[in-house]
C-alpha cells in the first residue's frame, strides 16, 4: 500500500518544485538542461555496488537541496535557489516513475521496488 503513496508524494514534489522554480525567474531552458543532472551521481557504480548506492543516495535524498534551497533562500542567492528547485524536481520525478533509493546490493534494489 505505501508503494503508490510515494508515487503521489513524489508527483507532488515534482508539481511544487516546478511551480516555484518559475518565480525564480530563471529560464526554462536552465531547467529542462539540468532536470537530468543529478543522475551524475550514479558514477559511483563504475567503482562498485556499494559505493555506487551511498553516492546515488546522496544525491537523490531531499536533504543536500534542501539545504541549499534554505540557504539560497536565506541569502537570497537566486540562482542557488534555482539549482535546488531543479534538483528537488528531479528527485520528484524518479519517485513518480518508481525509482528510489538504491541498496548496495545492486542497483536494481531500491526502497520502492526492484525495478
Amino acid at each position: 500500500m505505501p508503494k503508490p503513496w510515494i508515487h503521489l508524494e513524489g508527483l507532488l514534489v515534482l508539481i511544487l518544485s516546478s511551480y516555484f522554480y518559475t518565480t525564480t525567474g530563471y529560464s526554462l531552458w536552465l531547467f529542462l538542461l539540468l532536470l537530468l543532472a543529478p543522475d551524475v551521481f550514479m558514477l559511483g557504480y563504475i567503482i562498485n555496488t556499494k559505493a555506487g548506492a551511498v553516492l546515488y543516495n546522496i544525491g537523490h535524498t531531499y536533504v543536500v537541496p534542501g539545504l541549499f534551497l534554505l540557504s539560497g533562500l536565506y541569502y537570497q542567492w537566486g540562482l542557488v535557489t534555482a539549482l535546488a528547485l531543479i534538483w528537488t524536481a528531479h528527485i520528484g520525478m524518479d519517485r513518480t516513475i518508481g525509482y528510489g533509493l538504491k541498496y548496495g546490493t545492486d542497483f536494481k534494489h531500491t526502497h520502492q521496488q526492484r525495478i
